[in-house]
């Protein structure tokens, strides 16, 4: 009896198993929206956010509080953000093009204040204090249903992070914008209090984001909302060449960027950090000149490491 519903049970399973195995072949991948209009339609939404919202900014020097900002609805004639675009004191609204998936995306970003330290490169190591939004309209025709829904808050940040590998692109465009402040000091309740940092609001479409992954609670094709505090930065050597990677960057653009990505970068540019022309950016290529002796040994000989007519 037991023999007889094991092997009943076991026939059962297999029958599932196969049933299963076959649905799942059927299963069709849903293509990536494309870039050029799915950016189009969430500009849209991003505009109408800074149209119909005004902003509340704390100014509190030596406060943990200091340019915390809140965003709400305009019900009474308040300055949207969006009218920052052509103001000449207070906050100011920028835009910044950016170059990606074969178009160009045009970001919004606001300052609160510059701050008064270094402005890191996309290159570099920040610590910062941020919170972030994602913008959603339940009815996709109805921009009076667009929400920002609250998702994440660093208020203490502890340790550093990549603005070239360990973030979404889109904090590696707009953070080299702003500047660190003063060195850190102690405040009255003992946390570590930063005075004079750059603060801002980016406003990112999802193709300078997650796009179509998401990310835990954010739904996939959702611009982002960051407001942040630029606390300091590290800089780093990224092929470890003894060139500080801010350093190569050539056309002194605060940005160093690889273009062998084809599928990110299908249009390559004529013009950019890479002394040898190999393909490999000067901040990646351990031999920035192309002569075949490293740019390491280069330096420690005190050779021109980037004159491929010079040797050791």
């Amino acid at each position: 009896m037991n023999k007889f519903k094991f092997y009943f049970i076991l026939s059962i399973t297999t029958v599932l198993l196969f049933s299963c195995s076959k649905n799942s072949d059927t299963i069709e991948a849903v293509p990536l929206r494309d870039f050029q209009e799915q950016f189009t339609a969430e500009n849209v939404m991003i505009e109408s956010y800074l149209k119909t919202h005004y902003i509340t900014i704390t100014n509190a020097l030596g406060d943990q509080t200091d340019q915390d900002v809140v965003f709400t609805k305009i019900d009474n004639n308040q300055p949207s953000v969006y009218s920052y675009l052509t103001s000449t004191s207070g906050p100011k609204l920028y835009t910044r093009e950016v170059q990606l998936h074969g178009i160009t995306y045009s970001v919004y970003y606001l300052v609160l204040r510059q701050g008064t330290g270094e402005s890191p490169s996309n290159a570099d190591n920040i610590l910062a204090a941020y919170k972030g939004y994602y913008l959603n309209q339940s009815d996709s025709n109805d921009l009076t249903t667009l929400t920002a829904t609250f998702f994440e808050e660093s208020k203490f940040p502890q340790s550093m992070f990549s603005l070239y590998s360990d973030v979404i692109r889109g904090w590696g465009e707009i953070f080299p914008k702003f500047k660190t402040g003063t060195l850190p000091s102690e405040g009255t309740n003992g946390q570590v209090v930063y005075n004079g940092f750059g603060a801002g609001v980016m406003f990112l479409p999802s193709g300078l984001g997650y796009y179509s992954s998401g990310s835990n609670s954010i739904p996939s094709y959702a611009p982002l909302v960051f407001s942040f505090k630029l606390y300091a930065l590290q800089r780093l050597d990224q092929d470890g060449d003894g060139v500080l990677s801010y350093l190569e960057d050539l056309n002194n653009d605060g940005y160093a960027y690889s273009y062998l990505n084809t599928t990110t970068y299908p249009v390559v540019p004529t013009n950019y950090d890479d002394t040898d022309g190999d393909g490999i950016p000067n901040f990646l290529d351990v031999d920035d000149d192309g002569d075949g002796y490293t740019t390491k040994l280069e330096i420690t000989k005190g050779t021109d490491y980037l004159d491929k007519n010079k040797h050791p």
